[in-house]
Formats: C-alpha cells, structure tokens, sequence
C-alpha cells in the first residue's frame, strides 16, 4: 500500500503544517490502495512563496535553459512509465492497458509538444511601429481532475516551464498517486528549488486557497463546472 504523506515545497519534500491523511480508494475492487496527506491553507502560503521567489530567476532564463529542463523532464518521465503506469491503474480503476497504452503516454506527449513549440516560439515580434513582447505570467496554480491525472497534470504543467513560469500543483486528491510521481520526476530532473511545487488535499482544504491567493497570477482548473464557479469567485478578488 502507498503512503505519500509529504508534500514538495521548494525542491524538497516537507511535512504538512497540520497532520491529517485521507484513504485513496481503488474504484476497481473498492479497497484502500494507499494514503495521503491533506494540505491547508498554511501548506498552500509555503508553497506560494517559494515559486514568488522562484520566478525572480526562473522567468528570466534563456530559452535554451528552458529546454534544458524539458528535456531533463522527458528523460526522467520515461525512466518511470511503468511505475506511472501502475499508479493510474491503482488511483483510478483504469485497465492496465489504458494505462499503458494511452494514460502514460499521452504525459509524453505534451512534454514533447512543449520542447517542439519553444524551440521556435517568438516571444518577441514587430508589428508595424509596435513591439509585442511575451512574458512569463508569474505564479501559476494548477487543480487537476481524477480521470486523466496525467494528461492534466502535464498539459498544464509544460507550458508553464516551457514559458518561464513557476507554479503550485494540486492533483485530485481521488487519483493523487501519480502527481506525487510526477514529482519525484521533476525533482531527478533537477527542476530549480521553487519552480514546481506540490500540495496534495481537496477542494476546500487547498483548492479554495490556492485559487484565492492574492500571490498566486494565473489559475488553470480541470474539473466540474461547480467547482469552476467557486474557483472563478475565489480567484476574480486578485
């Protein structure tokens, strides 16, 4: 059984601020597949703060250094298909060759897609007299879904490096096993201490600090349309 009861804050793994787990059930046969921890509002401000200060330096990196990065990313996302691949089944019931053949993958392919899309973005162009300039927003947070972890995780968390910008992620609490994973992958990769962080919990426990925290720039949501409108109110104010 799994036990991932820290969060990554600041390229380390570190201890809620209040002890308080939750039993991940396997919807295929309704047992207990592991345990996590649930984060608060106290997890979710350390974390905040370390991609604020995370992004003086990260957003101002070459594009070359970015892609770096990726790359890094892709390498150590391969090294863990299978292990990837057994968690998606586990965390969310899917058949193993669902997992295999289209859950794990599909992560690869928005890395890819990234690497590809920056090596020729331009981030600067002259239209007429005017110079549009593109810049990296700030701190992003990230909610993600149960039924394609991967897939949500990912998407959003590519551009986000591919751009220069740092981030909070929170995986649904459901189907948390493989955003802790993902983790572990940033962390081997030697993404730089802040740029991506991971606070495990639920809606009102981390999704309603996240998206109302006023250093938080951009919120990308994954979910039901019930929870978007609460995440669209908490997040309007800043």
């Amino acid at each position: 059984m799994r036990e991932y009861l820290q969060f990554y804050i600041d390229g380390q793994w570190v201890d809620p601020v209040e002890p308080k787990t939750l039993d991940v059930i396997n919807p295929a046969n309704e047992k207990v597949a592991g345990k996590i921890s649930l984060g608060g509002a106290a997890d979710v401000d350390k974390a905040v703060q370390a991609a604020k200060k995370a992004f003086v330096t990260w957003s101002q990196t070459s594009r070359e250094e970015r892609l770096d990065v990726l790359n890094r990313i892709m390498a150590e996302y391969q090294k863990r298909f299978g292990d990837l691949a057994t968690a998606v089944t586990e965390e969310m019931g899917a058949p193993a060759s669902l997992a295999q053949r289209a859950q794990v993958p599909i992560g690869m392919g928005h890395i890819g897609t990234a690497i590809a899309v920056l090596k020729d973005f331009k981030f600067s162009e002259d239209r007429g007299p005017t110079m549009i300039v593109k810049e990296a927003i700030g701190v992003c947070g990230f909610i993600t879904p149960w039924n394609w972890p991967l897939n949500q995780i990912v998407c959003k968390v590519a551009p986000a490096i591919a751009t220069g910008c740092t981030m909070v992620l929170k995986p649904s609490e459901v189907a948390p096993f493989t955003g802790h994973i993902f983790a572990e992958i940033m962390h081997a990769a030697g993404v730089p201490a802040g740029v991506f962080n991971m606070v495990q919990g639920d809606g009102l426990g981390v999704g309603v600090p996240l998206s109302s925290h006023p250093d938080v720039d951009l919120i990308s949501f994954t979910g039901s349309t019930r929870a978007g409108i609460e995440v669209a109110k908490n997040a309007a104010p800043t």
